[in-house]
């Protein structure tokens, strides 16, 4: 009898990164921010989804990219990667060096949590101010069923600019 074909388990199916990435549009609507790039990853890194809307700059993409990969990589959000790492210039070099450039240690990179709290993913996001990118990221998540982390968006978040 041949064997049979399995399927691979992913962390992160394709309708739920679907789902973040069009709610995160929908959010970014909603506010009236800058048109973003939107990334989601699997727990292991891999690109599951990903949508850039017309007038998003091209660096977008490895951007929101950075910010979900760092945030799976260090196992927290990218806004407190930043906090964290404020004071650490040469070790947020080297986190870029090791990573090859994929980390970006700005908010935008959130993390994707199941019913258990544990990391299925992370959703980046760049194309307006980094706090409203996050802003538009948790708000995905939880659209979507998931639980995210940070929980919930800088409380000034509306006020952030960019500049």
């Amino acid at each position: 009898m041949p064997e049979q074909l399995r399927h691979v388990h992913t962390s992160l199916t394709l309708d739920l990164a679907a789902a973040i990435v069009d709610a995160a549009i929908v959010a970014r609507k909603r506010e009236g921010l800058l048109p973003l790039a939107v990334a989601v990853l699997d727990a292991g890194g891999n690109l599951v989804a990903f949508k850039r809307e017309d007038g998003s700059g091209v660096m977008r993409f490895d951007i929101a990219f950075g910010k979900a990969h760092g945030a799976l990589g260090m196992g927290m959000s990218s806004r407190l990667i930043r906090d964290r790492l404020a004071q650490r210039p040469a070790f947020q070099s080297a986190l870029a060096a090791a990573s090859g450039g994929r980390f970006i240690p700005v908010p935008g990179g959130v993390l994707i949590l199941d019913a258990q709290g544990l990391a299925i993913g992370a959703v980046g996001i760049s194309g307006d101010a980094s706090d409203k990118d996050e802003y538009c990221a948790i708000t995905a998540i939880h659209a979507a069923g998931c639980a995210s982390e940070p929980v919930a968006p800088h409380p000034d978040w509306q006020a952030a600019g960019l500049g």
